[in-house]
């Protein structure tokens, strides 16, 4: 845990923080914005289930707003395919079933556990998924376990390797992360950030 947390004190010293502050207030943004921006972010979180973020960033600015709120199922999965997307059916699926819930933004501000609801309602998002959308509209206190994420913390020692990332060892690896934030000062969307960039050098969302 000392050799990631010197690290990111590290890299908070360089000009690297003020993009990630950047990132994090494009986050705080979309916050503020309407249920339409909220459901075109929970569509891009579909997309990147066991998918490239990158790849997925680039569909998302093609197919919004009109592809996400209107396409039918065929005309998705067509475009979809076209693009790469390695699971193009199934996502078109799930863009269309998830519009039942377009005011998304409304429904969130009113749950208490907000990625609970997520994961009863919104087929195809799990834990990570689920956070992942969450910080991506501002809220900012959910663990993002990616494989760059497991994997940084398997190589510091903080957590052992594992078969399958169940609920229950997902919570477990979130309370680990959460005492690296509290030593770090910082909420788990920030250190996600910067977990991502030490693994892959990059700053996406």
């Amino acid at each position: 845990m000392k050799k990631l947390i010197n690290k990111i004190q590290e890299i908070r010293k360089s000009k690297i923080k003020n993009k990630i502050d950047r990132r994090l207030k494009d986050f705080l943004i979309l916050n503020k914005k309407s249920n339409n921006e909220w459901f075109f972010e929970l569509c891009y979180c579909l997309l990147t289930s066991n998918w490239k973020a990158k790849e997925s960033i680039e569909i998302q600015k093609k197919l919004t707003p009109n592809g996400f709120l209107n396409w039918n199922e065929e005309k998705l999965a067509r475009f979809l395919k076209k693009s790469g997307h390695r699971f193009w059916p199934q996502r078109a699926n799930r863009i269309v079933l998830a519009r039942k819930y377009k005011n998304i933004k409304d429904i969130l501000l009113e749950e208490n556990d907000k990625r609970m609801w997520l994961l009863k309602n919104i087929k195809g998002l799990g834990m990570k998924e689920s956070s992942h959308f969450l910080r991506n509209v501002g809220f900012f206190d959910y663990a993002i376990l990616d494989r760059h994420i497991i994997s940084s913390l398997i190589d510091n020692g903080i957590i052992a390797e594992y078969k399958t990332l169940t609920p229950k060892r997902y919570i477990e690896i979130e309370k680990k992360m959460h005492k690296i934030c509290k030593k770090l000062d910082m909420s788990q969307g920030e250190l996600d950030i910067y977990i991502w960039y030490i693994k892959t050098g990059t700053i996406l969302k």
